[in-house]
């Protein structure tokens, strides 16, 4: 749905076969139903939300995907996965004995590991805004990974937490405060 007149359409369409059927609703009343229906509480939330979505020939991004090399899975899968606390989404491969290509993710933020030569190469850098740096600074020390103890640093009204990965790619968490 793209914007406003659509919902309401909807809310018309909902009374009048209601009608047809006997049954009698205020127009606010399917309003509130055609909100429900996309799993919101109330029809002011789907005004707002709808609204807020682009239109016609607006530009709009959405999250950027980060291709990170690696050379090591074994590695990868202890840095990315057991020490930053990452998922695997999917992986996938040419063949057997091909280099890995998979997406790895957690609470929202999604990279791409690539043992590909030419997808990126090592020692890249990349930066994640966050909420909640204090809690995952305390969750990355309290599993004492043997090989980074990254600290909580104050930068220019941001507060940031560093890793670097066994191929010498950096991520830089940050939460401006």
């Amino acid at each position: 749905m793209r914007d406003y007149r659509d919902a309401k359409a909807m809310a018309r369409s909902l009374r009048e076969a209601l009608a047809a059927s006997g049954i009698t609703i205020q127009h606010s009343q399917a309003l509130e139903i055609v909100a429900q229906q996309f799993g919101l509480a109330t029809w002011n939330i789907l005004a707002v939300k709808i609204d807020a979505e682009p239109k016609g020939d607006t530009v709009a991004f959405e999250q950027a995907v980060p291709i990170i090399r690696i050379f090591d899975v074994a590695k990868a899968h202890e840095f990315y996965l057991g020490f930053l606390g990452f998922s695997v989404d999917w992986e996938h491969r040419y063949g057997e004995n091909f280099p890995l290509y998979t997406q790895v993710s957690r609470g929202g933020l999604r990279l791409h590991l690539s043992e590909h030569a030419g997808d990126s190469m090592p020692g890249g850098n990349a930066m994640v805004y966050m909420q909640g740096i204090q809690q995952f600074h305390a969750e990355l020390s309290g599993k004492n990974y043997r090989y980074m103890k990254p600290g909580l640093e104050e930068q220019d009204g941001r507060l940031e937490v560093q890793v670097t990965d066994p191929f010498g790619n950096r991520i830089r968490f940050m939460q401006v405060t």
